[in-house]
């Protein structure tokens, strides 16, 4: 590696360079992360991260990237925005209407298009490519939401923005609608300057969420957010929150969507998150009646396939019953009927459970 180069040049050239790879701001951290690890440790020993495991087995490491990658002193922080580029002015008033719409599915706008993974990963790369082209060999690894790393406080030190009431980063340019990603690389970089917070005395987001996740500002307790139940769990949704979610089959976003900041989101560049056919706008009957083959054939290379063809049927089906118990539809009500032999336990657990909300029914209601 070359000495004596100019650190904060540097860091203007991987600015720009980061434009040119459709990020909206790229930033640097150090790696000294001591000062979070006391609410890191605080949230785990709350037991928020729920069946995460890998939050709890992963410990405190999230918090010092060089015992993750040994030899790092520098985070260069990347964020880039997902907003679809034909996406309307009154995206957020479009957005929140469909939870008008019981029959509709929603799923959260991240999720429509090509798999972030995929996307940030390979321009992220090619990014510490360039960085290593300039300055000699180079020891780095990249990270897209894909390891133990402290994504949100590196991206508040690097003044990508700052923590909203809801945990997200927000930016006074650009909301809250963008991917963060990472390269942990052991050159000394000048860290960026983080920024101060502006979201006041808003409680929008707090007052928003569905199932009451965000028990204060700054605090969420994953075990109760619609993103974390439809995504990351894998088990039966506790039923006091299967009511909660409505029609929202994968994430949710609307703590974003009231957030006034949001009216600064800006569209992504990129066609890879251009909303895929049969994502947006679907039947909750259309969703259930896909196979498993057609599940993965239409979810192929998206975020959504992840979660597997069972954990979909399992989230339409809480969906379905949240949309009977607001009114009689024979279409839903035939479409679970068809899924209720399912060979596995969960899915005619929560079939059975959707059924049951039909009025008169005689089954558990809204606090089943």
């Amino acid at each position: 590696m070359q000495s004596g180069f100019d650190g904060a040049r540097l860091v203007r050239q991987l600015q720009d360079w980061g434009r040119e790879l459709a990020f909206s701001q790229i930033g640097v951290a150090g790696v000294d992360l001591g000062s979070a690890e006391a609410g890191l440790r605080a949230w785990l020993d709350a037991g928020f991260h729920g069946s995460m495991a890998y939050m709890a087995s992963h410990g405190l490491k999230r918090a010092r990237p060089a015992e993750l990658v040994p030899g790092t002193v520098s985070v260069i922080t990347a964020r880039m925005n997902y907003l679809p580029q034909g996406t309307p002015p009154d995206w957020t008033a479009q957005e929140l209407s469909r939870l008008q719409r019981p029959g509709e599915a929603i799923v959260s706008v991240y999720a429509r298009g090509r798999d972030y993974h995929k996307v940030l990963r390979n321009r992220l790369q090619k990014l510490a490519d360039r960085l290593a082209a300039e300055v000699g060999p180079l020891g780095h690894r990249v990270f897209t939401d894909s390891a133990p790393v402290l994504e949100a406080e590196l991206a508040r030190r690097s003044g990508q923005g700052w923590r909203g009431k809801h945990t997200l980063i927000l930016s006074r340019e650009g909301g809250s609608m963008f991917f963060l990603g990472e390269i942990y690389v052991d050159l000394a970089l000048p860290p960026t300057e983080p920024v101060t917070d502006h979201c006041g005395a808003c409680s929008a987001c707090i007052d928003a969420c569905p199932t009451r996740a965000i028990v204060a500002p700054h605090r969420l307790d994953a075990r109760r957010c619609i993103s974390y139940l439809t995504i990351e769990h894998d088990g039966p949704i506790p039923l006091e929150l299967r009511p909660l979610i409505g029609n929202r089959i994968y994430g949710c976003d609307d703590c974003q969507l009231v957030c006034p900041w949001n009216k600064f989101a800006r569209r992504s560049p990129l066609p890879d998150f251009d909303p895929r056919d049969g994502l947006t706008g679907a039947t909750l009957v259309e969703l259930l009646g896909w196979s498993e083959e057609e599940f993965l054939r239409r979810t192929e290379g998206s975020p959504i396939r992840r979660i597997g063809h069972v954990r979909w049927l399992r989230n339409i089906a809480v969906a379905m019953g949240n949309a009977l118990r607001q009114r009689e539809d024979s279409g839903i009500r035939v479409a679970l009927q068809q899924r209720r032999e399912h060979p596995d336990t969960n899915v005619r657990e929560h079939v059975a459970w959707a059924l049951a909300q039909v009025p008169g029914q005689g089954g558990p209601q809204a606090t089943a």
